[in-house]
Protein backbone atom coordinates (compact mmCIF):
# COMPACT_ATOMS: atom_id res chain seq x y z
CA UNK A 1 0.00 0.00 0.00
CA UNK A 2 2.61 2.26 0.52
CA UNK A 3 3.22 2.54 -3.13
CA UNK A 4 -0.53 3.64 -3.82
CA UNK A 5 -1.21 7.06 -5.22
CA UNK A 6 -4.27 8.39 -3.75
CA UNK A 7 -6.43 11.33 -5.07
CA UNK A 8 -8.83 13.29 -2.18
CA UNK A 9 -11.42 15.59 -3.14
CA UNK A 10 -12.57 18.02 -0.74
CA UNK A 11 -16.60 19.71 -0.28
CA UNK A 12 -15.03 22.63 2.43
CA UNK A 13 -17.95 24.43 4.16
CA UNK A 14 -17.96 26.52 7.20
CA UNK A 15 -18.49 23.82 10.00
CA UNK A 16 -16.86 20.40 7.96
CA UNK A 17 -15.40 19.27 4.66
CA UNK A 18 -16.52 16.29 2.85
CA UNK A 19 -14.18 13.77 1.72
CA UNK A 20 -14.44 11.27 -1.14
CA UNK A 21 -10.69 9.18 -2.18
CA UNK A 22 -9.44 7.32 -4.76
CA UNK A 23 -6.75 5.23 -5.46
CA UNK A 24 -4.76 5.51 -8.85
CA UNK A 25 -6.86 3.13 -10.83
CA UNK A 26 -10.22 2.53 -8.62
CA UNK A 27 -13.35 3.03 -10.37
CA UNK A 28 -15.09 3.22 -6.63
CA UNK A 29 -14.38 5.66 -3.83
CA UNK A 30 -11.43 3.98 -1.61
CA UNK A 31 -14.10 5.97 1.35
CA UNK A 32 -15.94 8.93 1.75
CA UNK A 33 -16.26 10.57 4.92
CA UNK A 34 -17.30 13.95 6.69
CA UNK A 35 -15.19 15.79 8.84
CA UNK A 36 -15.00 18.86 10.73
CA UNK A 37 -13.37 21.49 9.49
CA UNK A 38 -11.22 22.37 11.67
CA UNK A 39 -7.13 21.68 11.57
CA UNK A 40 -7.10 18.76 13.98
CA UNK A 41 -9.44 17.07 11.92
CA UNK A 42 -7.65 17.70 8.62
CA UNK A 43 -4.56 16.40 10.18
CA UNK A 44 -5.74 12.95 11.54
CA UNK A 45 -6.79 12.18 8.55
CA UNK A 46 -4.15 12.82 6.00
CA UNK A 47 -1.68 11.91 8.56
CA UNK A 48 -3.41 8.46 7.66
CA UNK A 49 -3.12 8.79 4.37
CA UNK A 50 0.23 9.84 4.13
CA UNK A 51 0.88 6.58 5.74
CA UNK A 52 -0.46 4.90 2.37
CA UNK A 53 1.44 6.18 -0.45
CA UNK A 54 1.69 9.84 -2.50
CA UNK A 55 -1.34 12.06 -1.62
CA UNK A 56 -3.00 15.02 -3.43
CA UNK A 57 -6.48 16.62 -2.76
CA UNK A 58 -8.15 19.81 -4.40
CA UNK A 59 -11.28 21.70 -3.92
CA UNK A 60 -13.08 24.40 -4.75
CA UNK A 61 -12.73 28.06 -4.03
CA UNK A 62 -14.48 29.73 -2.53
CA UNK A 63 -15.68 31.91 0.67
CA UNK A 64 -13.90 29.58 2.73
CA UNK A 65 -11.05 30.95 1.78
CA UNK A 66 -7.25 29.39 1.56
CA UNK A 67 -6.78 27.98 5.52
CA UNK A 68 -7.49 24.45 3.89
CA UNK A 69 -4.49 24.52 1.46
CA UNK A 70 -2.30 26.43 3.83
CA UNK A 71 -3.20 23.68 6.72
CA UNK A 72 -2.27 20.60 3.67
CA UNK A 73 0.72 22.36 2.33
CA UNK A 74 2.02 22.26 5.84
CA UNK A 75 1.77 19.00 6.32
CA UNK A 76 3.54 18.32 2.63
CA UNK A 77 0.52 17.63 0.79
CA UNK A 78 -0.10 18.68 -2.48
CA UNK A 79 -3.03 20.47 -2.82
CA UNK A 80 -4.71 22.62 -5.86
CA UNK A 81 -7.27 25.36 -5.29
CA UNK A 82 -9.51 24.91 -7.90
CA UNK A 83 -11.63 27.75 -10.31
CA UNK A 84 -15.38 26.69 -10.02
CA UNK A 85 -16.38 28.01 -13.06
CA UNK A 86 -13.60 26.01 -14.78
CA UNK A 87 -15.01 22.46 -13.64
CA UNK A 88 -16.85 20.18 -16.03
CA UNK A 89 -20.38 19.77 -15.72
CA UNK A 90 -22.60 16.75 -17.31
CA UNK A 91 -25.64 18.12 -18.48
CA UNK A 92 -27.50 14.92 -17.08
CA UNK A 93 -26.60 14.86 -13.97
CA UNK A 94 -29.50 16.33 -11.69
CA UNK A 95 -28.20 14.84 -8.12
CA UNK A 96 -26.23 17.56 -6.49
CA UNK A 97 -25.02 16.37 -2.64
CA UNK A 98 -21.57 17.67 -1.04
CA UNK A 99 -20.53 13.46 -1.07
CA UNK A 100 -21.20 13.38 -5.06
CA UNK A 101 -19.04 16.81 -5.29
CA UNK A 102 -16.26 15.68 -3.38
CA UNK A 103 -16.24 12.23 -5.25
CA UNK A 104 -16.41 14.51 -8.66
CA UNK A 105 -13.34 16.41 -8.07
CA UNK A 106 -11.46 14.01 -7.07
CA UNK A 107 -12.23 12.00 -10.38
CA UNK A 108 -11.07 15.31 -12.11
CA UNK A 109 -8.26 15.30 -10.24
CA UNK A 110 -7.34 12.09 -11.37
CA UNK A 111 -8.42 12.88 -14.80
CA UNK A 112 -5.92 16.17 -14.82
CA UNK A 113 -9.34 17.85 -15.94
CA UNK A 114 -9.49 20.57 -13.18
CA UNK A 115 -7.45 24.18 -13.56
CA UNK A 116 -6.13 25.22 -10.47
CA UNK A 117 -6.24 28.56 -9.27
CA UNK A 118 -3.13 30.70 -8.24
CA UNK A 119 -2.87 30.99 -3.95
CA UNK A 120 -2.14 34.07 -2.50
CA UNK A 121 0.62 34.23 0.14
CA UNK A 122 -1.04 35.49 3.05
CA UNK A 123 0.87 38.88 2.77
CA UNK A 124 -0.79 39.05 -0.94
CA UNK A 125 -4.23 38.17 0.34
CA UNK A 126 -4.38 40.74 3.36
CA UNK A 127 -3.44 43.19 0.03
CA UNK A 128 -6.21 42.10 -1.65
CA UNK A 129 -8.29 42.62 1.96
CA UNK A 130 -7.45 46.05 1.81
CA UNK A 131 -8.21 46.93 -1.89
CA UNK A 132 -11.59 45.16 -2.02
CA UNK A 133 -12.35 46.44 1.71
CA UNK A 134 -12.04 50.20 -0.30
CA UNK A 135 -13.76 49.00 -3.30
CA UNK A 136 -16.50 48.16 -0.49
CA UNK A 137 -16.88 51.53 1.43
CA UNK A 138 -16.79 53.44 -2.42
CA UNK A 139 -19.95 51.48 -3.32
CA UNK A 140 -21.44 52.08 0.14
CA UNK A 141 -20.67 55.73 -0.61
CA UNK A 142 -22.69 55.89 -3.82
CA UNK A 143 -25.48 54.13 -2.00
CA UNK A 144 -25.15 56.89 0.58
CA UNK A 145 -25.47 59.47 -2.00
CA UNK A 146 -28.23 58.17 -3.70
CA UNK A 147 -29.86 57.99 -0.46
CA UNK A 148 -29.69 61.75 0.72
CA UNK A 149 -30.29 63.13 -2.96
CA UNK A 150 -33.44 60.44 -2.88
CA UNK A 151 -34.79 61.33 0.17
CA UNK A 152 -34.30 65.46 -0.39
CA UNK A 153 -36.24 65.12 -3.78
CA UNK A 154 -39.48 63.44 -2.22
CA UNK A 155 -39.44 66.43 -0.13
CA UNK A 156 -39.02 68.93 -3.11
CA UNK A 157 -35.62 69.84 -2.38
CA UNK A 158 -33.95 69.92 -5.76
CA UNK A 159 -30.01 71.46 -6.24
CA UNK A 160 -30.15 72.80 -9.77
CA UNK A 161 -27.24 74.98 -9.14
CA UNK A 162 -24.46 72.90 -11.58
CA UNK A 163 -22.50 69.80 -10.95
CA UNK A 164 -23.09 67.51 -7.28
CA UNK A 165 -20.76 66.74 -4.59
CA UNK A 166 -18.34 69.97 -5.57
CA UNK A 167 -17.69 72.45 -2.66
CA UNK A 168 -20.94 74.88 -3.66
CA UNK A 169 -23.08 71.11 -3.74
CA UNK A 170 -21.89 70.31 -0.01
CA UNK A 171 -22.68 73.64 1.56
CA UNK A 172 -26.16 73.62 -0.43
CA UNK A 173 -26.54 70.26 1.20
CA UNK A 174 -25.80 71.44 4.76
CA UNK A 175 -27.81 74.34 4.45
CA UNK A 176 -31.15 72.19 3.91
CA UNK A 177 -33.72 72.55 6.26
CA UNK A 178 -37.11 71.11 6.67
CA UNK A 179 -39.97 71.75 8.06
CA UNK A 180 -40.59 68.27 10.00
CA UNK A 181 -39.01 68.01 12.59
CA UNK A 182 -38.40 64.05 12.14
CA UNK A 183 -37.91 64.80 8.21
CA UNK A 184 -35.15 66.96 9.38
CA UNK A 185 -33.72 63.90 11.90
CA UNK A 186 -33.41 61.65 9.11
CA UNK A 187 -31.88 64.03 6.84
CA UNK A 188 -29.00 64.95 8.74
CA UNK A 189 -28.82 61.04 9.74
CA UNK A 190 -28.64 60.60 5.97
CA UNK A 191 -25.66 63.18 5.60
CA UNK A 192 -23.76 62.04 8.76
CA UNK A 193 -23.91 58.50 7.09
CA UNK A 194 -22.64 60.13 4.15
CA UNK A 195 -19.73 61.87 5.95
CA UNK A 196 -18.74 58.55 7.25
CA UNK A 197 -18.56 56.80 4.72
CA UNK A 198 -16.90 59.30 2.61
CA UNK A 199 -14.18 59.76 5.03
CA UNK A 200 -13.42 55.78 5.95
CA UNK A 201 -12.85 55.89 1.51
CA UNK A 202 -9.84 58.86 2.56
CA UNK A 203 -8.50 56.40 5.84
CA UNK A 204 -8.57 53.82 3.24
CA UNK A 205 -7.04 55.18 0.86
CA UNK A 206 -4.14 56.72 2.83
CA UNK A 207 -3.58 52.52 3.81
CA UNK A 208 -3.57 51.86 0.51
CA UNK A 209 -0.95 54.51 -0.44
CA UNK A 210 1.69 53.32 2.41
CA UNK A 211 1.15 49.49 1.07
CA UNK A 212 2.07 51.20 -2.51
CA UNK A 213 5.33 52.04 -0.72
CA UNK A 214 6.27 48.73 1.36
CA UNK A 215 9.49 47.15 -0.57
CA UNK A 216 7.79 44.39 -1.58
CA UNK A 217 5.33 46.27 -3.50
CA UNK A 218 6.85 49.21 -4.67
CA UNK A 219 9.37 48.73 -8.12
CA UNK A 220 6.31 47.64 -9.63
CA UNK A 221 3.63 50.06 -8.93
CA UNK A 222 5.83 52.32 -9.56
CA UNK A 223 6.34 51.17 -13.03
CA UNK A 224 2.66 50.19 -13.46
CA UNK A 225 2.03 54.03 -12.41
CA UNK A 226 3.66 54.97 -15.71
CA UNK A 227 0.71 53.97 -17.53
CA UNK A 228 -1.64 56.91 -18.49
CA UNK A 229 -4.67 56.50 -15.98
CA UNK A 230 -2.71 53.61 -13.85
CA UNK A 231 -2.18 55.22 -10.29
CA UNK A 232 -2.05 54.24 -6.95
CA UNK A 233 -5.50 52.40 -6.27
CA UNK A 234 -5.72 51.25 -9.74
CA UNK A 235 -1.73 50.14 -9.55
CA UNK A 236 -2.23 48.58 -6.17
CA UNK A 237 -5.43 46.72 -7.42
CA UNK A 238 -3.40 45.04 -10.07
CA UNK A 239 -0.51 44.06 -8.35
CA UNK A 240 -2.94 42.66 -5.16
CA UNK A 241 -5.82 40.87 -7.66
CA UNK A 242 -2.91 39.56 -10.01
CA UNK A 243 -0.07 39.12 -8.09
CA UNK A 244 2.53 37.62 -10.21
CA UNK A 245 1.96 38.63 -13.81
CA UNK A 246 4.78 36.29 -14.88
CA UNK A 247 2.53 33.40 -15.03
CA UNK A 248 0.77 34.63 -18.14
CA UNK A 249 3.38 33.78 -20.59
CA UNK A 250 1.37 36.14 -23.25
CA UNK A 251 -0.45 38.80 -22.92
CA UNK A 252 -3.35 37.45 -24.55
CA UNK A 253 -3.21 34.86 -21.50
CA UNK A 254 -3.95 37.87 -19.13
CA UNK A 255 -6.78 39.39 -21.22
CA UNK A 256 -8.64 35.87 -20.75
CA UNK A 257 -8.10 35.82 -17.33
CA UNK A 258 -9.74 39.26 -16.86
CA UNK A 259 -12.72 38.43 -19.41
CA UNK A 260 -11.87 41.17 -21.93
CA UNK A 261 -11.57 38.55 -25.03
CA UNK A 262 -14.92 38.35 -26.91
CA UNK A 263 -16.56 35.18 -26.52
CA UNK A 264 -17.18 32.57 -29.46
CA UNK A 265 -19.34 30.07 -31.09
CA UNK A 266 -18.21 28.35 -33.94
CA UNK A 267 -19.04 25.18 -35.84
CA UNK A 268 -18.37 23.65 -38.96
CA UNK A 269 -17.84 26.56 -41.58
CA UNK A 270 -19.52 29.01 -39.75
CA UNK A 271 -17.85 31.60 -36.55
CA UNK A 272 -19.56 34.02 -34.40
CA UNK A 273 -17.79 36.41 -31.88
CA UNK A 274 -20.33 38.04 -29.23
CA UNK A 275 -19.45 40.37 -26.46
CA UNK A 276 -16.08 39.83 -23.88
CA UNK A 277 -16.31 36.67 -21.69
CA UNK A 278 -16.51 38.32 -18.45
CA UNK A 279 -14.59 35.95 -16.81
CA UNK A 280 -12.42 35.74 -14.46
CA UNK A 281 -10.98 38.56 -12.20
CA UNK A 282 -13.77 41.35 -11.84
CA UNK A 283 -12.52 43.36 -9.87
CA UNK A 284 -8.94 44.06 -12.42
CA UNK A 285 -11.57 44.17 -15.04
CA UNK A 286 -13.10 47.16 -13.87
CA UNK A 287 -10.55 48.76 -12.70
CA UNK A 288 -8.68 48.29 -16.54
CA UNK A 289 -11.90 49.88 -17.70
CA UNK A 290 -11.90 52.71 -15.24
CA UNK A 291 -7.52 53.56 -16.66
CA UNK A 292 -8.93 53.44 -20.28
CA UNK A 293 -11.48 55.81 -20.44
CA UNK A 294 -8.24 58.26 -19.99
CA UNK A 295 -7.06 57.33 -23.57
CA UNK A 296 -10.20 59.34 -24.96
CA UNK A 297 -7.84 62.41 -24.57
CA UNK A 298 -4.72 62.66 -27.10
CA UNK A 299 -1.16 62.15 -25.39
CA UNK A 300 0.03 64.41 -23.28
CA UNK A 301 3.47 64.64 -21.23
CA UNK A 302 2.04 66.55 -18.51
CA UNK A 303 3.51 67.22 -15.25
CA UNK A 304 1.59 64.82 -13.30
CA UNK A 305 2.77 62.01 -15.83
CA UNK A 306 6.28 63.31 -15.64
CA UNK A 307 6.57 63.32 -12.13
CA UNK A 308 5.69 59.37 -12.19
CA UNK A 309 8.23 59.27 -15.08
CA UNK A 310 11.33 60.20 -12.62
CA UNK A 311 13.34 57.72 -11.69
CA UNK A 312 11.81 54.97 -13.95
CA UNK A 313 14.11 52.85 -16.84
CA UNK A 314 13.72 54.31 -20.04
CA UNK A 315 12.39 51.64 -21.50
CA UNK A 316 9.27 51.43 -19.04
CA UNK A 317 8.49 55.54 -20.01
CA UNK A 318 9.03 55.23 -23.99
CA UNK A 319 6.46 52.01 -23.11
CA UNK A 320 4.09 54.22 -21.86
CA UNK A 321 4.05 57.03 -24.34
CA UNK A 322 4.17 54.12 -26.47
CA UNK A 323 0.62 53.38 -24.95
CA UNK A 324 -0.41 56.78 -24.62
CA UNK A 325 -0.34 57.22 -28.61
CA UNK A 326 -1.66 53.85 -29.56
CA UNK A 327 -4.71 53.42 -27.42
CA UNK A 328 -5.63 56.79 -28.52
CA UNK A 329 -5.59 56.42 -31.99
CA UNK A 330 -7.06 53.46 -31.58
CA UNK A 331 -9.79 54.52 -29.26
CA UNK A 332 -10.43 57.55 -31.71
CA UNK A 333 -10.72 55.35 -34.86
CA UNK A 334 -13.14 53.09 -33.43
CA UNK A 335 -15.77 55.99 -32.38
CA UNK A 336 -14.47 57.63 -36.19
CA UNK A 337 -16.69 54.74 -37.59
CA UNK A 338 -19.95 55.23 -35.23
CA UNK A 339 -18.77 52.69 -32.20
CA UNK A 340 -19.92 53.88 -29.21
CA UNK A 341 -17.63 55.12 -26.80
CA UNK A 342 -18.34 52.14 -24.49
CA UNK A 343 -17.52 49.54 -26.97
CA UNK A 344 -14.36 51.76 -27.87
CA UNK A 345 -13.22 51.83 -23.97
CA UNK A 346 -13.53 48.37 -24.00
CA UNK A 347 -10.83 47.64 -26.56
CA UNK A 348 -8.82 49.97 -24.99
CA UNK A 349 -8.75 48.40 -21.98
CA UNK A 350 -7.95 45.01 -23.79
CA UNK A 351 -5.21 46.47 -24.90
CA UNK A 352 -4.23 47.82 -22.33
CA UNK A 353 -3.71 44.75 -20.46
CA UNK A 354 -0.95 43.88 -22.97
CA UNK A 355 0.82 47.13 -22.16
CA UNK A 356 0.54 46.27 -18.12
CA UNK A 357 1.62 42.77 -18.94
CA UNK A 358 4.98 44.14 -20.43
CA UNK A 359 5.54 47.17 -17.65
CA UNK A 360 4.83 44.93 -14.77
CA UNK A 361 7.07 41.76 -16.11
CA UNK A 362 10.27 44.19 -16.29
CA UNK A 363 9.60 44.92 -12.37
CA UNK A 364 10.14 41.23 -11.60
Amino acid sequence: MKNTTLFVGLDVHKDSISVAVFEDTAREPRFTNTIRNELGAVRQLFGRLKKDGEVYAAYEAGSCGFVVHRWLKAMGIDCEVIAPSLIPVRTGDRVKTDRRDAEKLARLLRAGELTAIRVPTEDEEVLRDLVRCREDAREDSRRDKHRLMKFLLRHGHVYDQGRHWTEVHWRWLRAQRLEQPKAQDVFLDYLARLEGTLSHVKLLDARIARAAEEPAYQPRIARLRCLRGVDTLIAVTLVAEICDFNRFEHPRQLMAFVGLVPSEHSSGGSRRTGGITKAGNGHVRKMLVEASWQYRHPPRKSPTIKARWRGQPEDVVAHAYKAQDRLHRRFFRLTSRGKPSQVAVIAVARELCGFIWAVARTAA
